[in-house]
């Protein structure tokens, strides 16, 4: 599955302070990350605020994304939520949409059983002809795939690809040489958490599930292919251009950093969905110091 490779852009959704979408400016940031050549597109992941949309503002999002984009990006789209026929039915609006493919991760609010897990990816995955990619994100979850879980999923049908968390040990080839052998050989196992993804791509992950792709997709497609062609000495000298912003992501939350840097850049005037606030006026100088690093024309 060539759409489970390379960097796949992750955008915000930008909305009016009520949760309508804003398909004007949502077409505008997906213009730029086609236009660049990203590999495919996230639609409505964690950076997309899939969580803080209702079912007709996902889909509206999906319409606007697959009329901007016309088939030139392969488009993945996040379907998590907490119901499973609530997310069978995101599926299905997102398959009938034009999505390419979809996303899942386990929104629980009563902590889930792996044997909870298992099920309700098998229902999703089954609701549709689409491939699926699992989404292990314990942070927003609070639920951590187990490697024998994951390679139980990769049996099922659809169910294509993982986007991984960074490991604790950050040790990405350790972890990938205990997954491989025990998975689907066209299984893709690739990696969120930006700060870690130069050397998950230089590890041999299939893919940077990138938040700054979505963003400034030009310095993030730089580092992707210095790293698969095997630069590593260009991959970091591009990654340590980042490291300011990857501070503040560690810091402040990658999703209040990258509203920030959207503003900062002019790309479009939207704030997070509340509860969450703006970062403050001192953060918000700190973001555009580290944009700054990403300014030059040789990180371009």
């Amino acid at each position: 599955m060539t759409l489970f490779r390379g960097l796949s852009a992750f955008p915000i959704t930008p909305t009016d302070p009520h949760g309508r979408v804003d398909t004007d400016a949502l077409a505008r940031l997906l213009h730029r990350l086609s236009t660049a050549g990203v590999d495919s597109i996230g639609l409505l992941g964690s950076t997309g605020g899939y969580a803080y949309l209702t079912r007709p503002e996902r889909l509206r999002a999906i319409e606007a994304a697959v009329e901007c984009i016309g088939g030139r990006t392969p488009l993945m789209v996040g379907v998590g939520a907490l119901r499973t026929d609530y997310a069978q039915d995101l599926a299905r609006d997102a398959e009938a949409a034009g999505a390419g493919a979809l996303l899942l991760a386990p929104v629980s609010y009563t902590p889930l059983t792996e044997d909870e897990v298992h099920q309700h990816y098998v229902a999703v995955a089954g609701a549709t002809g689409l491939p699926l990619c699992i989404y292990d994100n314990p942070g927003t979850t609070h639920f951590t795939f187990s490697e024998a879980l994951l390679m139980r999923l990769a049996g099922v049908a659809n169910i294509d690809a993982v986007k991984m968390p960074l490991p604790g040990d950050m040790d990405f080839a350790g972890e990938m040489q205990r997954l491989r052998p025990n998975v689907p050989r066209e299984f893709a196992i690739g990696y969120s958490g930006d700060w870690g993804c130069a050397q998950a791509l230089l590890a041999g992950a299939d893919a940077w599930y990138s938040v700054i792709g979505g963003l400034l997709p030009g310095p993030a497609l730089r580092l992707t292919r210095a790293a698969q062609a095997g630069d590593a000495a260009e991959v970091r000298r591009i990654d340590g251009a980042f490291q300011p912003l990857w501070s503040l992501f560690r810091e402040l939350g990658s999703l209040r950093v990258v509203y920030a840097a959207a503003g900062i850049l002019s790309l479009l005037d939207a704030v997070p969905p509340r509860p969450i606030l703006p970062v403050s006026a001192a953060d918000r100088q700190r973001v555009s110091a580290a944009l700054d690093a990403l300014r030059r024309p040789e990180v371009q």
